[in-house]
């Protein structure tokens, strides 16, 4: 990512996405408005915006489709924007692979800040370290991570999990501080989130998901990076 950071917001009610393009924009973004979701799809094809910020009850194709068709192409972030405020709900769209949750109704200024958020951390502070453990090697400066060689495309916010318990391997951290370690903004945690990006993580990066090797469950805690 360089220059103004892209954004594109999808949302069939026209009068939130303005609102949404127009805190975005005094915030220094360029904004794209999309209110369909096949408009969306085509969108990211041709665009290839920073960040997506998709509403879930969307005409002709809804959000969660939108999502497994964007996941199907492109690890861009997507922060999911709905009315829906069940659990089960936001479970769905983690686990396609969202990277955050906005409830409506929403504060303009928290989706800024989450925006901001999500975007550090595909464009952060450069590192230097590579972290080897078993077959896999994760490379802090290039944000790549490869198992026995081949390449394992992440998340911006699989990633970040992945980076904090690698660094730490034999580390126990709670969900909580996982959240933290994602978001690097205050807002009401949702810390059953993780449980979705620890899930989706799991199945790129182990060759047995039902049977971890390297993210690592500490019941009744949270979770771990193996330090064999």
């Amino acid at each position: 990512m360089s220059g103004v950071p892209k954004v594109l917001v999808v949302d069939d009610e026209m009068k939130i996405a303005r609102l949404v393009r127009d805190y975005l924009t005094e915030a220094g973004f360029d904004v794209a408005l999309a209110s369909t979701g096949p408009a969306a799809v085509a969108a990211v094809r041709s665009d290839r915006p920073d960040l997506v910020v998709l509403d879930l009850g969307l005409p002709g194709m809804d959000g969660y489709d939108v999502t497994r068709h964007i996941r199907g192409q492109s690890t861009i972030p997507i922060i999911m924007l709905t009315a829906r405020s069940e659990e089960t709900d936001r479970i769905v769209g983690l686990e396609l692979g969202a990277d955050d949750y906005v409830v409506k109704p929403f504060s303009p200024r928290e989706l800024v800040a989450r925006v901001k958020a999500v975007l550090r951390r595909t464009g952060g502070e450069v590192a230097t370290e590579t972290i080897r453990v078993l077959d896999l090697l994760v490379s802090l400066p290039n944000r790549s991570v490869e198992r026995d060689g081949s390449r394992i495309e992440l998340t911006a916010t699989e990633f970040e999990l992945l980076r904090t318990l690698a660094s730490n391997p034999g580390r126990v951290f709670t969900r909580g501080q996982l959240l933290d370690s994602i978001s690097g903004v205050s807002f009401e945690s949702y810390e059953r989130a993780i449980d979705a990006h620890i899930k989706n993580l799991r199945k790129k990066l182990e060759p047995d998901p039902r049977r971890p090797r390297y993210v690592l469950t500490v019941y009744g805690v949270g979770y771990k990076f193996s330090d064999a």
